[in-house]
């Protein structure tokens, strides 16, 4: 057992998995959450009491809810970034303008964490939402982002997080990454052929600032359209000039 373990408090680890339980369930019972956790009814009901005391979930019907409380938290996380409003309307900009998905995301933990999305005509359905994360060796904004990073830091990532093979076209080999890690550098995107969710394709430009910070905006599409002349002679120019737009009038980070 690692360090980090050791100093892993039990009763927090139980309440914060009832917290996500009760989200991917959109809400549960005492029995429920029980046999969903692994956890016996006295365990989970001790920590519901705590969690209702502390205004955190609400009790309906012998059903538990996420209460209101989390609009409040994460309007603040969202304040967190005092130009989020030059970010939200760059990406729907984006999205409108290429008719697919735009999103936003920084890294978070050794992952992508997505600040926002948009979806424009013919967006399809893409495997992230607004504050879930996903890998960051196998998206395009996770690859734009790491190619800015210290290759220190790239290595502590891939050395706490692995790199997992999400579809058969995820690189998985670390000297791979790098190579790659360098020609997007070079050009100044990243790109991700159905190396996350198979048939799906994205590109990502970095959003840099003056204090070092690392954002990343991207456009995702069905990989059937990935590769044509047209499409791809226009889109990565559109993704790096939002980019720039982001970075000239938010100074991001």
């Amino acid at each position: 057992m690692s360090n980090q373990n050791h100093r892993m408090v039990d009763a927090v680890v139980i309440s914060c998995n009832i917290i996500w339980s009760l989200q991917d369930l959109n809400g549960a019972g005492v029995t429920e959450l029980a046999e969903h956790l692994g956890h016996s009814k006295s365990t989970i009901h001790n920590h519901l009491q705590t969690l209702e005391n502390q205004r955190l979930v609400v009790k309906d019907d012998g059903q538990y809810r996420l209460s209101l409380r989390f609009l409040d938290v994460a309007s603040h996380v969202k304040d967190q970034f005092p130009k989020y409003e030059f970010v939200k309307n760059e990406v729907d900009s984006l999205a409108e303008d290429t008719g697919e998905v735009a999103q936003f995301g920084i890294e978070e933990h050794g992952s992508v964490s997505y600040l926002y999305k948009s979806s424009g005509s013919r967006g399809v359905e893409t495997a992230s939402s607004v504050g879930t994360q996903q890998p960051i060796h196998s998206t395009s904004l996770g690859k734009s982002i790491m190619a800015n990073m210290p290759k220190e830091r790239v290595n502590e990532i891939l050395d706490r997080r692995g790199m997992v093979a999400q579809t058969e076209h995820t690189i998985t080999d670390r000297d791979e990454l790098f190579a790659e890690l360098e020609e997007i550098r070079e050009r100044g995107y990243a790109i991700d052929n159905q190396e996350n969710v198979e048939g799906l394709s994205c590109i990502a430009a970095p959003v840099l600032s003056e204090q070092g910070h690392l954002g990343s905006i991207s456009v995702s599409w069905p990989s059937s359209r990935f590769g044509t002349d047209a499409f791809m002679d226009e889109l990565p120019d559109k993704i790096m000039r939002a980019a720039n737009v982001i970075v000239l009038n938010s100074k991001f980070g």
